[in-house]
Parts: structure tokens; C-alpha cells; sequence
């Protein structure tokens, strides 16, 4: 990949990482509820399933689901409905004890964090089709295809992380003393679990 290519992908992926939707939403609430360094396991989770999205188009994959209602909408369903449930869940959640007997406050555990950051971004149909639209535009069929996909994949994925980490997280950080307490955390139960049914809503509505 010529850095002629490489740059405009650049940008593209930057533009697109600092777009806010459910990715973003998962990331801060992460950050607040289990600390910034904690949050970079959600973050892992999501890259995965970029990485499976990227992977399934060039499979070929890709272009069947696009093509496909029934299996657009089956996908979609499924993630408006994991989305519903993550927000309603932390609607019901009852705040959390500030600190265990020892006077620490135990986060949610690494495996968690990184799981629910797959099915975030798995469950969403149209990075499917987007990534259809987009990797042809950075791939040249002629020239060999593994390492132009190597750089594509790795452009996505380390940008990505870079804006969802340093910016989000980041971002996020600074509200966690504010949701020591029950009413702060209650808060931000209500604040990102309404969120995450909104972007349900508008994964369901926006065709």
C-alpha cells in the first residue's frame, strides 16, 4: 500500500473512529464504571469484531449479507436487541458497594469487559456494509492482497484504538468521581443505558 493510499485511509478511519455510536458508548461507560486502564479490555473486544467485519468481506462474505434482507435484518435484530438489553440492564442496576471489606473497589472483570466489546461491534450489519463500501476503495486487486489487508487492517484497528482509548476513555476518566457515590452512579446508569437504547432505536430505523 503506497502512502499515497495509506494517508487518505488514514484520515478515514480517524474520521470514522471519532464518529460517536454504541463503540464509543460501551468505551466511557467502561471508563467510568472500571477505570481508564481497565476500559482498554472493552476496547480489545471491539477491534476483534472489527476485525472479524474487515475479515468477512474479503471472504466474500460480506457481500451476501448486504445483498441478503433476511440476513441483514436477522443481524440487525439481534443487535438492536443485545443493545436494548445492555441499556435496560443498566437501567435495573442497583448501585454498587464504593469499596469491598479490604476498601477496594472491585471492577467488572477483564473477560467481561472484552466479550461485551465483541458483540458491541459483531452485532452491527452495516459495518458489514460499510467495510464493503470502504476496503475496495484501499485495495488494488492487481498487486499482492495480504499485506495490502495487513495495512488495512492494522490502519483500522490501531486507529481505532488510539481514538476509542485516548480520547474516549480518556474523555470518561475525569466524570468517575463523580459516580463514587450511589446517586452518581445511578446517574450514570440511567445516562448510558438510556444511550444504548437510543442507538438500538437507530440501528432499527435507519436503513
Amino acid at each position: 500500500m503506497t502512502l499515497s493510499v495509506w494517508l487518505p485511509l488514514l484520515g478515514a478511519c480517524a474520521l470514522i473512529s471519532f464518529t460517536p455510536g454504541a463503540g464509543a458508548i460501551n468505551t466511557m461507560s467502561n471508563a467510568i464504571s472500571s477505570g481508564f486502564r481497565r476500559s482498554f479490555w472493552g476496547i480489545l473486544g471491539q477491534q476483534l469484531a472489527l476485525l472479524i467485519h474487515v475479515l468477512v468481506v474479503a471472504a466474500g462474505v460480506g457481500l451476501l449479507v448486504a445483498s441478503s434482507p433476511l440476513a441483514f435484518n436477522i443481524i440487525r435484530y439481534a443487535g438492536a436487541a443485545y443493545l436494548v438489553y445492555l441499556g435496560v440492564r443498566l437501567l435495573l442496576a442497583k448501585p454498587t458497594p464504593e469499596a469491598d471489606d479490604a476498601g477496594v473497589r472491585t471492577p467488572e472483570r477483564a473477560a467481561s469487559m472484552f466479550r461485551r466489546g465483541v458483540w458491541v461491534n459483531l452485532l452491527n450489519p452495516k459495518a458489514i456494509v460499510f467495510f464493503l463500501a470502504f476496503t475496495p476503495q484501499f485495495i488494488d486487486p492487481s498487486a499482492p492482497l495480504l499485506p495490502q489487508y495487513a495495512a488495512f487492517i492494522g490502519t483500522v484497528v490501531l486507529v481505532d484504538i488510539a481514538v476509542m482509548w485516548f480520547f474516549f476513555a480518556a474523555a470518561a476518566k475525569s466524570f468517575r468521581r463523580f459516580t463514587e457515590g450511589a446517586r452518581g452512579q445511578r446517574i450514570m446508569n440511567l445516562s448510558f443505558g438510556t444511550l444504548f437504547i437510543f442507538v438500538a432505536v437507530l440501528l432499527l430505523l435507519t436503513h
